[in-house]
């Protein structure tokens, strides 16, 4: 399921599929992304690319198109492979710099950028 909170320019995705369910929240205003995969029990957080994430706008669209089509044939579908690297704890400066709605999502749990 996806909530689009356009007052707040946040984004929050909920996949329910078992082992493979994860939340991930796309926050524009402080222009990160973050992921939480359960089966994982980490966070992993990226900075959106402009010219790689769609605006908030456009996602609203291509959810829609994905409903109804099940497919989207579309250039701006975005990948994320994930690399092993090191972790920390969130902490002040972090929460700081990342917004509320990241640190409701990841807080207690190894981060990696």
């Amino acid at each position: 399921t996806m909530t689009i909170h356009s007052e707040e320019h946040v984004v929050d995705v909920h996949i329910r599929s078992g082992v493979y369910s994860s939340d991930t929240i796309f926050d524009y205003s402080h222009g990160y992304i973050a992921t939480r995969l359960f089966s994982r029990n980490a966070c992993f957080i990226m900075k959106i690319q402009k010219d790689l994430i769609p605006e908030l706008q456009e996602i609203g669209r291509l959810a829609f198109e994905r409903q109804m089509m099940r497919d989207v044939y579309s250039p701006n579908n975005v990948w994320t492979r994930f690399q092993s690297g090191s972790s920390v704890l969130g902490r002040l400066k972090d929460w700081i710099l990342y917004g509320k709605h990241i640190e409701q999502l990841c807080t207690g749990l190894p981060l990696y950028q």
